[in-house]
Order: structure tokens, then sequence, then C-alpha cells
């Protein structure tokens, strides 16, 4: 089995233009998803696929590899099937570029779903929810499961709601909530498909993806990860890194 992880990164962005080449300490970002890639046991290859020349040359100067994809591209997810559609893959884990310190170890738990189990077409992270501010925010994605780790459904509400516990302070320890780590891995096939299809409702109203999966009938297995997702959406969350990395040092 063949297993790729394919990095998208663009370089324009409403809230952080050039984020792929921001530096968190002496390296660009993209460098630092990269080289956790690499890390991981189960990847043969570590790809990025990106629609800037800066991008490409960046990577292709710190030995990486990187391939040119149209700007055209809507999403991420499209960029990442454009990048391996006529190449040897059986699977694709599709790694944003604004995760520095995601884990190898998360990348493998991935790819071994794929060599355990022919059910699975597209695999993800969740992450238990243990206080009230993960809960809440609307930034963060909930995720509800069924009892073997199938995904019911995605919203950036509080699902499910605790009708009989009035004080939602205390839902985190009444209840199993998850949180979703946006880390995906396809089966090559029905990624390709995944891009053919169009937006769903669902997906508009959230403006979550992976709810045009639940919608066009298919299924999404999650698996559980200790794995604090820290990315970077803002110049604001890049200090924010940079801070995190200089205490570790």
């Amino acid at each position: 089995m063949k297993i790729w992880c394919v990095i998208p990164a663009r370089y324009a962005s409403s809230r952080f233009p050039g984020k792929p080449l921001a530096k968190i300490g002496p390296k660009p970002m993209i460098q630092w998803v990269y080289e956790k890639a690499v890390q991981a046991q189960s990847i043969d290859r570590v790809l990025v696929a990106t629609d800037d020349e800066r991008i490409l040359n960046t990577v292709q100067n710190f030995g990486g590899q990187a391939v040119m994809t149209p700007s055209s591209l809507p999403s991420g997810t499209d960029r990442v099937a454009y990048a391996v559609r006529n190449e040897d893959v059986d699977v694709v884990i599709n790694l944003q570029g604004d995760e520095p310190f995601v884990q190898a170890q998360l990348l493998d738990a991935l790819a071994q779903v794929f060599k355990e189990r022919d059910d699975v077409q597209l695999a993800t992270p969740v992450k238990r929810i243990t206080n009230y501010d993960d809960l809440t925010d609307a930034n963060l994605v909930r995720v509800v499961r069924d009892k073997d780790g199938w995904a019911l459904y995605f919203s950036r509400s509080v699902i499910p709601f605790l009708r009989d516990v009035p004080n939602q302070k205390d839902w985190p320890q009444q209840f199993p909530y998850f949180k979703h780590i946006g880390i995906y891995a396809y089966r090559k096939p029905f990624l390709l498909q995944f891009t053919e299809w169009p937006p769903a409702r669902l997906e508009q109203a959230e403006k979550l993806e992976q709810l045009r999966v639940l919608e066009n009938g298919h299924r999404i297995f999650t698996i559980e990860t200790d794995y604090e997702s820290l990315s970077v959406d803002t110049p604001e969350d890049l200090g924010k890194i940079n801070q995190i990395l200089n205490e570790k040092q």
C-alpha cells in the first residue's frame, strides 16, 4: 500500500497573506510541517501542492518536494486531489500547511486505519473536549460519533445538547464531547470522487467541507488522539506559536 502525505499551501489568504512562508523561529512554517510529516514511518512520500512559485522554491530550497497546481482550484482538498490525480498512490493524507507541530505518530495512526480496515474510505482524528472554552468556541468544530467511531455529524454548535444538565459549564464532565482535528486521510478514488461533488447544503450552512461526505450518504471514520492542534490562521496566532517555541527551547 502506497501512502502519501500532501500539504496544500497557497500564498493568498484573506487573513494572513503569505502564511506558509511566515517564519517560526529560523524556518518558514511550511518547512516545519514538511519535516514533521517526513518523520511518519508509514508515509512513502511527502509533497507540497502549491499555486505560488515562492512557496515552490522555498520547499525545493530546503530539500522538499513540491508541485504546482492551478490557482483557480477552490480548496486545499481540490489542490491535493489535483496533485495525485495521475499518481500511483493508494491513500492520501491531506495535512494542512498551518500545523507546524503536528505529530508524526498521528499521521502513522491514520495510515494504520487503512492497513487494517477495508471499509474505511475517509478517516480523520478527534480529541476529547475537557474544558468549557473548547466546548463553546465557534472556531472549533465539534463532532458526534456512533459507538463504533463513525462520525454522525460535525458542527460549530455545541452538540449534543444535554437537556437534563442546566449548567452548560458542567457538560464536558457529563458527556464525552469531541472536537475535530482537521487532518484527513482518503483512499485516492474516494478523494477524486469527493472533489467532483458540488458543495452540499449542510456544508454551505456550516462552512464545513466534510459535511459534503455525510450529505452524500458516505461515512467518515474517526480516531481519537491526544494531539492538541496549534494551527496558524492569523499573524496573532503566529506570535503565539513563536512564544511557545521559545518557551520549549
